[in-house]
């Protein structure tokens, strides 16, 4: 069988004597050029202008400290999932029999891929992306971030953590309402118990 292949129509590619000029093509550019010009500049002046970026970007991982304390209870769950093998905990008890903390606690940023993926596995919120981007390191030792030094006070991170709360559930509070005391096994919903709130809605 024979394989029919199209053509082009004759005369589509000879070019007339002007468009042989190339002025058109010469006077288009400079056209958008021009208009470009008078237009707004998107470029930042970087690092002399910071650059302020939304709630949806992934920059380095932090932890979440809420009264005083660290929201992490040490499950394990974002070493685990996190493909580099970047996050190294161990946990300790605490008073609380249904509490533990994390008494190691460490990052190695250079194997971080900021996948994000500690943070959607993590029960408690208690780790997220925040917003730094802009970080350098001298040597290996200072790429590895103790727990100390990943603590950020939940008020810097809220506008994360709400963009988080509508991202997971777009409908939450929209479809069903529930009590918070009914479900008092996170270290979330306990604190939320202690402010004086009864309803999530």
């Amino acid at each position: 069988m024979a394989i029919r292949i199209r053509t082009a129509p004759p005369g589509e590619r000879k070019l007339s004597w002007w468009d042989k000029l190339h002025f058109p093509a010469i006077l288009s550019g400079m056209m958008y050029t021009l208009r470009r010009m008078f237009m707004k500049r998107f470029t930042v002046q970087y690092p002399e202008e910071p650059i302020v970026l939304g709630p949806e970007f992934r920059g380095r991982p932090v932890l979440v400290m809420e009264n005083g304390r660290e929201r992490c209870v040490a499950c394990g769950l974002c070493a685990r999932v996190c493909p580099p093998f970047a996050i190294h905990m161990q946990a300790a008890e605490t008073d609380d029999p249904k509490e533990r903390y994390p008494a190691v606690f460490e990052i190695n940023m250079l194997r971080c891929i900021y996948c994000g993926l500690c943070e959607e596995v993590c029960p408690e919120e208690a780790i997220v992306m925040s917003p730094a981007y802009d970080f350098v390191f001298r040597s290996r030792e200072e790429a590895i971030y103790t727990k100390e030094r990943l603590l950020v006070d939940k008020k810097q991170l809220e506008p994360r953590l709400k963009w988080l709360a509508a991202m997971r559930n777009p409908q939450f509070g929209k479809r069903y309402r529930f009590r918070i005391t009914n479900n008092i096994h996170s270290v979330m919903a306990r604190g939320k118990v202690a402010e004086g709130h009864e309803m999530v809605s």
